[in-house]
């Protein structure tokens, strides 16, 4: 499981206008909730989100939040940022509570070389990121494997094919194709700079007359 730390101040003032002059004084206006606890809003140094965002992998990591001198465990459930400028807007924080499950989407790493790429040159295309799963909050893994090694040409790995740590419950479709190792596409030679293609001799027409000459020995 993977774990960071975080520091927010609490704040009573709301509305469009206070998020707008915090994001002006350098802080990023956020939540924090739990079905134990009223939501709660906070001011978050921007520098200290952006750094730690860039650090975890911020579905499944466990962000120990310190408010106000105590620490809660929470996820991040939503980030908002602006379309354009990529600028956090707001940041959503819910309280884990013991026992509980939760559920989250944990990253896939795929390990090894595929059978097909390793020996009729296919391409291993990646059709699943991630995998969408309900734990405990203190088993959240930081990633599941996906061992690709015996994948041959042509064949693929399906959701039910991965071996997974005890206590997950896996959320998406076990049919759902995760990987596939496609055939290796034909590639048009390219023509060298300089150099003019033969054309292709073109076919002789077919005879479709006898010539002038036997037609007149015929006719004799």
């Amino acid at each position: 499981m993977a774990t960071a730390s975080l520091s927010a101040t609490p704040r009573t003032d709301k509305g469009t206008g206070v998020a707008r002059k915090l994001r002006q004084t350098g802080q990023v206006p956020g939540v924090i909730y739990g079905h134990s606890r009223q939501p709660q809003s906070l001011a978050i140094n921007t520098r200290e989100l952006e750094r730690l965002l860039s650090q975890v992998n911020a579905a499944s990591t466990v962000i120990e939040l310190s408010v106000d001198g105590a620490v809660a465990r929470t996820l991040i459930r939503e980030i908002q940022r602006h379309p354009f400028k990529r600028q956090i807007l707001h940041v959503d924080f819910q309280e884990l509570v013991a026992g509980e499950k939760v559920t989250v989407s944990v990253p896939l790493r795929y390990i090894g070389t595929a059978e097909g790429v390793r020996n009729a040159g296919g391409i291993l295309e990646e059709v699943m990121h991630q995998l969408h799963i309900r734990v405990d909050p203190s088993a959240i893994p930081d990633h599941i494997d996906v061992d690709v090694t015996n994948v041959a040409i042509g064949h693929s790995l399906h959701v039910s094919d991965i071996v997974l740590p005890e206590g997950l419950t896996v959320l998406d479709e076990e049919d759902a194709t995760i990987c596939v190792v496609a055939a290796p596409k034909h590639v048009e030679p390219t023509p060298v700079e300089g150099v003019a293609a033969v054309p292709e001799a073109a076919p002789e027409p077919e005879l479709i007359r006898k010539p002038k000459a036997e037609e007149e020995e015929e006719t004799k």
